[in-house]
């Protein structure tokens, strides 16, 4: 019998990498999970205690794994410009000691509106974004650094949502978080796209990529369709037929007041800058993908939305869709 591979995921306790930690085990993986308070509920994980900031604690913590996953963010995704790349730079650190493959979970943040819209992976990135001009940075670390030996995978996706994810558009925005729903909040504009990626299905995918580790290049790149809301009012429906309430108000979002605040309010002029993601329509194809698994891994709407709501504590008609 194989021995079991091993991966670190650096922020385990967020969305993304509680997602992918609990992808792995169930593909028989070893799964540590790296965080500065160790605490979470995926059963079967070694926990321990680090923070990504912490070059040496990365590394030790990284020591005989094949995969390092790095889906760590600032608390409270504060000080991006500050912390995002020294964090990148210890897990590459770490997977480069081990002879690790470092994963990264991507964004659409990378593209700017000359990339619209339907961007393949080798698309230019031109970003307008702080937050795009960080991550096209960190994709390019990785790339620079395959002649020293580093092994990545990126997967990017659409706007994330689903069980462990609270700081998103779903959670924060379209929803308003835990408190029982009153109304919908939409941010997009009438009529355009939007496109969303489910957190397990983005798992699933990354785990399913690892299997194939000997067909991989050595800076892959992906990108996941997900669910793609044609016109901006599928994932609202969704919504309503998960609470059972088919009835239930929806109002625009408050850009003007976003925009008002902006010059005074970090966060707010962040959510500024990625306004035009709700403007115009960016679809990610995954042709690519396909070829390579023969699928992409996805969960219907209604089943996903369901889950995300019930994670959220929102109350769900007894016949609801969570799995």
């Amino acid at each position: 019998m194989s021995t079991p591979r091993t991966a670190l995921v650096v922020g385990a306790r967020g969305g993304i990498g509680g997602a992918v930690a609990r992808s792995l085990l169930r593909h028989g993986w070893r799964v540590r999970g790296l965080a500065r308070r160790p605490a979470g509920d995926v059963p079967g994980m070694e926990w321990i205690a680090g923070d990504a900031m912490d070059r040496a604690a990365v590394v030790r913590a990284a020591q005989g794994v094949q995969a390092v996953i790095h889906a760590v963010n600032p608390p409270g995704y504060r000080n991006w410009g500050t912390l995002v790349l020294p964090m990148l730079d210890n897990s590459m650190a770490a997977a480069l000691a081990a002879g690790a493959r470092l994963v990264l979970p991507g964004t659409v943040y990378n593209f700017g509106p000359d990339a619209f819209a339907d961007p393949g992976e080798d698309a230019p990135q031109r970003p307008l974004t702080r937050k795009g001009a960080i991550r096209v940075e960190m994709e390019r670390r990785l790339r620079d650094a395959v002649p020293a030996g580093l092994r990545s995978l990126v997967v990017r996706a659409g706007d994330y949502f689903g069980p462990g994810a609270a700081s998103n558009w779903f959670a924060q925005g379209l929803v308003g978080g835990r408190r029982p729903v009153r109304g919908l909040t939409d941010p997009g504009r009438p009529g355009v796209g939007h496109q969303w990626a489910y957190l397990p299905d983005v798992a699933e995918t990354i785990a399913r990529l690892l299997a194939r580790e000997d067909d991989l290049d050595p800076a892959a790149r992906f990108h996941l369709a997900g669910h793609w809301d044609a016109d901006g009012t599928e994932m609202i429906a969704a919504i309503r037929r998960a609470l059972g309430r088919p009835s239930l108000p929806v109002r625009r979002f408050p850009w003007w007041l976003v925009s008002v605040a902006r010059p005074f309010v970090p966060f707010c002029r962040e959510m500024h800058e990625m306004r035009y993601l709700w403007r115009m329509p960016l679809r990610l194809t995954n042709g690519k993908l396909v070829r390579f698994l023969g699928d992409e891994p996805h969960t219907p709407l209604d089943v996903a939305v369901a889950a995300a709501l019930g994670d959220l504590k929102q109350p769900l008609p007894e016949q609801g869709l969570c799995p």
